[in-house]
């Protein structure tokens, strides 16, 4: 749902719930801000009551569809008025055990991305007022361990939303091999993070496959687009099964590379075996697996590719697109 219309929607059930009376539809345009703004004074074909009318009735839908009840009441002069009564809108009692009280507030911690960060201390709040103890500890005997979920890219919140709402996007994508970013169209399925960066896997539909985008690597904003998704989501979603097989997490052979003195320290922590040369290179044996071209390339020139010749060959291919491009 957009931001726009789930604060509309919030303001015109707070209207609902705060009123002692029924209020009419006039009172309820000329008291939510998003409706003066499209259908005020001044808005000319916009503020048509037709399509304000559309609006009221769309939006009514959403609040009952979500569980609101909303009353329909008829005045002395035969006036319709809408309200929500709060005793007809009351949750019953949340009862938490301490297992299911720790889970949730551990979730309601984890997150520091400041967008979500004021979301789940509000929900921390809520889950203390509807029982969870104070003196629960949501770590449990490591309390001096606590979790995070690091959120640094911009992309990470148009996507979450996209892949829970289940809405395609289109973003500019530059691969670690290309010199310029290319745009794509997904439908995505799951974002997740491993290693201390973030994954959207998805459908790619000019590629018409299921592909792996590192969050950043993305470049400008992340747009959303209409309609469905064109093909299923999967019940499981092999994020960081994919992303291994590029690092090589997944090999069944060895590779010999030469690596620059003082440069690769990803690589050095992979290697098999380091026999410093002393001439400012060093010669390392490493795992081999799918993808451990697009890994090398990121190193530049600090890196040399001595064998197998399979892997040369890619690698070279890989920069030879770079410096064309």
């Amino acid at each position: 749902m957009a931001i726009a219309k789930a604060e509309r929607l919030m303001n015109l059930a707070l209207c609902l719930l705060g009123t002692r009376r029924p209020l009419s539809k006039r009172e309820l345009r000329e008291s939510i801000e998003a409706y003066v703004e499209a259908f005020g004074p001044g808005q000319g074909a916009a503020g048509s009551d037709d399509s304000f009318n559309r609006m009221f009735e769309r939006d009514k839908d959403d609040l009952r569809e979500l569980g609101l009840v909303i009353e329909t009441v008829e005045s002395i002069d035969g006036e319709v008025g809408y309200l929500a009564r709060r005793d007809s809108n009351r949750l019953p009692p949340i009862t938490l055990d301490a297992e299911e009280a720790a889970a949730l507030g551990l979730a309601a911690k984890v997150w520091q991305q400041a967008r979500l960060a004021g979301a789940a201390s509000g929900a921390l709040q809520k889950l203390r007022a509807a029982g969870l103890p104070e003196d629960v500890d949501p770590y449990g005997a490591h309390s001096a361990l606590e979790p995070r979920i690091p959120v640094h890219e911009a992309a990470f919140e148009p996507l979450m939303l996209a892949c829970r709402d289940r809405r395609p996007v289109v973003f500019d994508y530059r691969k670690s091999n290309a010199a310029h970013p290319e745009q794509r169209h997904v439908e995505p399925w799951a974002l997740e993070c491993w290693r201390g960066h973030w994954y959207l896997a998805g459908f790619d539909r000019e590629r018409g496959a299921e592909r792996v985008f590192r969050l950043s690597r993305i470049t400008g904003k992340v747009r959303s687009r209409g309609g469905r998704y064109t093909a299923p989501v999967p019940d499981v979603v092999t994020v960081r099964e994919t992303v291994a097989s590029w690092a090589g997490e997944t090999a069944d052979r060895s590779a010999r590379i030469r690596l620059r003195t003082g440069a690769g320290y990803p690589l050095r922590a992979k290697a098999t075996a380091v026999r410093e040369r002393g001439d400012g290179w060093d010669e390392l044996e490493i795992p081999y697996g799918h993808g451990l071209d697009a890994w090398l390339v990121e190193f530049g020139p600090d890196v040399v590719v001595l064998d197998p010749a399979e892997l040369r060959a890619d690698v070279m291919d890989r920069l030879r697109a770079v410096a064309e491009g």
